[in-house]
């Protein structure tokens, strides 16, 4: 093994050492990609202090399932053990390729990332539901409605659980079930010869590669209960965004996609040089995922304890109930990222409105700030902000 320190490496590897001159060189085994994309947690920022769990794990750290047709991983409390409300699935379909006939104990919501598919359903009073979903359309099935998903053309999305311990490949799945179902039953059940269940798969077939589907009007299936009363689709991108000067914010819960009883989010677009004001969530803790660009987000659980974390498109971050936190796009592209809540509301509480709607003279006493501060306070809300001259950028040595 050839002997050199690490400093020998290139100029640009980082070092855990802070322009106060806390910390020191590196010069031992390490992972120097991972600490080019964790400069936040090499060179933590001087406020950071106590301890605060992991609040990030990517899905290029899980395994894959591949199957003939598609792949899928996932993200749980297995993985991310804090994240006990909701758990995340990466899915990936080819042109034709399926998600079985299948359903869930727990909720499905789900982000369409690219490409476009086909999702069925059928609800407990036999209406059913027949749609073809793109690029940032959301789908919704409660609970133990059975649903399908086909790919129309290569696609990918994200599905999300209302329950952290929840495994997609411990869902109740038709092939499962007729292969563990004795012929004779099936036979009486379905008034035909048990012989036609002689090529049933012999497990859960999961994942299967089938042919592309014919347009909605061919597969058109009319039910005489007719289709399910609340839409399980909905075209989040067409709905029209909270503009802000640095960025906007998509928010869809009950109010605005009634369906979804569990699950509440936000499509948050930062800028560079803009951030996400820094706010708190009073109803559930915050399952992110991050789509484009990258950021940070220094999370504050109180008591003294705060902790940084950089994020990238494919990453997972989580914000515990009630703690403070903000997201600052660190690069130079724009950041898109979704925040997801185990609720059927979207609510957070912004830090800057709660300080101009309280009495000046009592914020002023509590912080010992002047004017300066005190009369640039907004009464409105902003989710994301940017100021010209105040960069959210990081700096650099902090």
């Amino acid at each position: 093994m050839e002997n050199r320190s690490i400093n020998q490496v290139g100029g640009n590897v980082p070092q855990p050492i802070r322009s106060d001159g806390a910390g020191g060189i590196d010069s031992g085994p390490r992972n120097i990609m991972r600490d080019l994309q964790n400069p936040n947690m090499l060179v933590p920022p001087i406020t950071d202090a106590g301890l605060v769990p992991n609040l990030k794990f990517s899905f290029s750290d899980t395994s894959m399932k591949l199957n003939h047709g598609g792949w899928s991983r996932e993200i749980t409390a297995r993985e991310l053990p804090i994240a006990t409300t909701l758990a995340g699935v990466n899915m990936s379909l080819t042109a034709g390729g399926v998600r079985e006939l299948h359903w869930h104990k727990q909720a499905e919501w789900s982000y369409m990332l690219l490409g476009r598919a086909r999702i069925t359903s059928v609800d407990q009073e036999g209406r059913n539901f027949i749609a073809d979903v793109g690029p940032g359309d959301l789908w919704y099935f409660p609970p133990g409605i059975p649903h399908s998903i086909q790919g129309l053309e290569h696609c990918e999305f994200l599905l999300v659980f209302d329950d952290g311990n929840f495994s997609d490949l411990s869902t109740l799945s038709i092939s499962d079930w007729f292969a563990h179902t004795p012929k004779d039953v099936l036979s009486a059940n379905f008034g035909v010869p048990e012989s036609a269940f002689n090529s049933l798969p012999s497990d859960q077939v999961y994942i299967y590669q089938g042919e592309v589907p014919s347009s909605l009007d061919n597969q058109e299936v009319q039910s005489p209960y007719g289709e399910v009363p609340l839409t399980f689709k909905h075209e989040l991108l067409k709905q029209t965004p909270i503009k802000t000067p640095g960025g906007s914010v998509r928010i869809v819960d009950s109010s605005n996609f009634p369906i979804s009883k569990t699950i509440a989010a936000a499509l948050v677009e930062i800028e560079p040089g803009g951030m996400r004001e820094l706010h708190w969530h009073p109803n559930n803790d915050e399952w992110q995922y991050y789509l484009t660009g990258q950021g940070r987000m220094t999370v504050f659980t109180g008591n003294g304890a705060a902790r940084t974390f950089d994020y990238r498109a494919g990453d997972v971050g989580y914000v515990p109930f009630a703690t403070g936190h903000y997201i600052q796009n660190t690069g130079t592209e724009t950041l898109w990222f979704l925040e997801m809540f185990k609720s059927d509301r979207f609510e957070d509480v912004s830090l800057n409105q709660w300080m101009a709607l309280t009495p000046k003279e009592l914020v002023q006493s509590n912080l010992n700030v002047g004017s300066e501060l005190l009369d640039s306070l907004r009464k409105e809300k902003w989710p994301v902000v940017k100021y010209p001259g105040f960069s959210s950028y990081p700096k650099k040595g902090r």
